[in-house]
């Protein structure tokens, strides 16, 4: 095998997939830990930078936000369902119709926001006409390019495509193979897997992964706990996303009647995937504070998935300069469902020895970072 990755979950998968297309020999070993952030992600897809992002965060997620339909295309039309639909997304707030209007029209302006689409600015009142739970009160923004992801559906999409092009998966604990100079695969049980490059895209588990040449990773599991809510006899399935520009917090809504509401960010829990009281009645008040309409619902299930958070809040992209044969992408935190499909292709140039495109070192793996 040409390479190996560690981790099927969204960043995992399209790394594979991309590797795959090329004609790479590829292996994926995934432990299936319960918890994986994929499987509970919130599902909201807004890609493009802002202002205040540096240069190289700027270029990463202006060349994810240009490569991310794409991909859905290629998929679809390889046969395959996404789970993405373009549906766009409403920004709203209770101080007037303004909820960043200014800044998201001059950006949707420029050569790099072209999937942006057009953004409207929307009087009290007729965001509820889009997303019928909302206030009457509330104004906002209506921005044409933003989607929603059904992220298992996505990420099984990615493994059958790679798997049609020949990829090879392994289910199981993985444990890189260290000669003290170099990564030379990894073992799954008691099978040793060789190659000359290992992707660690294992999530809020990567940590572990590298202890074993004496590498301190820092990423760590920051639980999050999604709540998801039926209407019988509503059709949601054009609704779009919602940002509640006061508070930073996201709504979302799949076919055929199911509304996810944002969830909690818990740094200090742990591997514990517990629902807890705390937590589901942070997000039953939360919601129906902002959408009253949710009063009568049905309350289906709370998702739990640990996001891999670093302390300054960039991602882990690239290599290590004392591990020889390692590539790693994770440490996306929240941003895993929005960013994880081009963080899998930048992996997949790395592990080629590819020049990725663009400045990767604000996201060094092994950069210093004080503790939290």
């Amino acid at each position: 095998m040409d390479v190996i990755i560690v981790g099927a979950g969204i960043v995992g998968t399209s790394a594979a997939f991309h590797l795959t297309r090329r004609g790479v020999s590829t292996a994926l070993v995934d432990a299936a830990h319960l918890g994986q952030a994929t499987a509970a992600g919130l599902g909201v897809v807004f890609p493009w930078p802002l202002p205040w992002d540096e240069q190289p965060v700027w270029d990463f997620k202006a060349r994810a936000a240009e490569h991310y339909p794409r991909l859905m295309a290629e998929l679809a039309e390889d046969g395959h369902t996404t789970g993405y639909e373009v549906v766009g997304g409403l920004s709203v707030d209770l101080e007037g119709d303004d909820a960043g209007f200014d800044l998201l029209r001059t950006l949707s302006q420029r050569p790099e926001f072209a999937t942006m689409g057009g953004v409207e600015r929307l009087s009290p009142g007729r965001p509820r006409e889009r997303f019928p739970l909302l206030p009457e009160d509330y104004g906002g923004v209506f921005v044409e390019g933003m989607a929603r992801l059904n992220a298992p559906v996505a990420r099984a999409a990615l493994f059958n495509a790679a798997e049609e092009r020949g990829l090879r998966y392994f289910k199981g604990d993985a444990h890189l193979l260290w000669n003290g100079h170099r990564v030379t695969g990894v073992r799954v049980g008691s099978e040793d897997l060789e190659a000359p490059v290992v992707i660690v895209a294992a999530g809020a588990w990567s940590a572990g992964l590298l202890a074993v040449a004496g590498v301190d990773l820092h990423v760590h599991p920051v639980r999050g706990q999604v709540t998801h809510f039926a209407l019988p006899g509503r059709d949601t399935r054009t609704w779009p996303v919602v940002r509640f520009g006061e508070r930073g917090y996201f709504v979302s809504a799949f076919g055929p009647d199911r509304v996810v509401t944002g969830g909690t960010w818990e740094p200090e829990a742990g591997f514990d995937r517990r629902v807890t009281a705390a937590g589901l009645l942070h997000n039953l008040s939360t919601a129906l504070d902002v959408l009253p309409g949710l009063e009568d619902a049905t309350v289906v299930e709370t998702r739990v998935g640990f996001r891999p958070g670093t302390h300054d809040g960039q991602q882990l992209l690239g290599t290590i300069e004392r591990l020889p044969g390692v590539v790693v992408a994770s440490g996306l935190g929240g941003d895993g469902l929005t960013f994880g499909p081009f963080q899998g292709v930048v992996a997949a140039r790395l592990a080629l020895g590819e020049d990725p495109g663009m400045d990767l070192s604000p996201f060094r793996p092994d950069r210093e970072m004080a503790p939290a």
